[in-house]
């Protein structure tokens, strides 16, 4: 029995990559499943792809880091479903341009705008659902760089996830009685498109040895399916090679 039957899912960040994957992922387990994003055509194909299996999918495009995106979805979520049980918060990116020696104004904008304005947008638009049901899951897309500083992520990247992280363990401390859980998932290096914007370019030996988007996609549809009292706060997940823990010890033996 699929387990999400008759529930409602928001997934931000769904044209491709954790998103995408969390969207099939949710939808075969019975979820009716709202696709977000920048790009319509690429939600239109994972849309295509869920109804081919049989399953719901309406898709909502839209710069989430603009502050009247999500109300407007959210509403458009109500119009069509009267609830939101599952708000998936994925969206996120990172420039190339990413170290101090680098950063400009424009970029740090653009990182915290996508990282961490559209996921605060995003939950402040569908708590007001989920509060008036008594029940909601909202699981946060943040990072290994969520909890790690490393010149890797770059500091304005590292800042918002950091910033993530704490806003999923407030939500948990105000909404615990109105039914609400929230879940924060910081993965190590996952082998999306976001990994094309590295300032060095990653081999496509390193991509294979990585976490796929399937794999945190099943652990978003684990934490989707727990039970009402079972809250999930936080998950570290990180690929078994992991390159930061090698190269480390490869400093550490020379």
């Amino acid at each position: 029995m699929s387990q999400l039957a008759g529930k409602i899912a928001w997934i931000t960040g769904a044209g491709s990559g954790i998103g995408e994957a969390a969207a099939v992922a949710l939808a075969r387990e019975g979820a009716a499943v709202v696709l977000t994003g920048r790009r319509r055509e690429a939600l239109e194909k994972v849309a295509a792809v869920i109804k081919a299996a049989g399953g719901r999918a309406l898709v909502e495009p839209g710069d989430l880091a603009l502050a009247d995106t999500a109300p407007r979805i959210a509403a458009s979520i109500a119009k069509h479903f009267g609830r939101l049980d599952i708000l998936v918060n994925n969206a996120g990116l990172n420039v190339a341009r990413r170290a101090w020696a680098e950063l400009t104004a424009a970029g740090a904008d653009e990182v915290m705008g996508a990282n961490l304005h559209a996921a605060f947008y995003c939950v402040i638009a569908a708590l007001p659902m989920m509060r008036a049901q008594k029940d909601g899951v909202l699981i946060h897309t943040a990072s290994f760089a969520g909890r790690f500083v490393s010149p890797l992520s770059g500091p304005a990247y590292s800042a918002a996830k950091h910033a993530v992280v704490a806003m999923s363990h407030s939500l948990n401390l105000e909404e615990c009685v109105n039914g609400i859980r929230s879940t924060v998932i910081c993965p190590g290096e996952v082998a999306t498109p976001i990994l094309d914007r590295r300032p060095v370019p990653v081999s496509a030996e390193d991509r294979a040895r990585m976490l796929q988007a399937e794999d945190c996609a099943d652990l978003i549809r684990y934490v989707a399916t727990l039970p009402p009292h079972v809250c999930l706060n936080e998950v570290l997940i990180t690929p078994t090679w992991n390159r930061g823990y090698v190269a480390a010890r490869a400093r550490a033996v020379s």
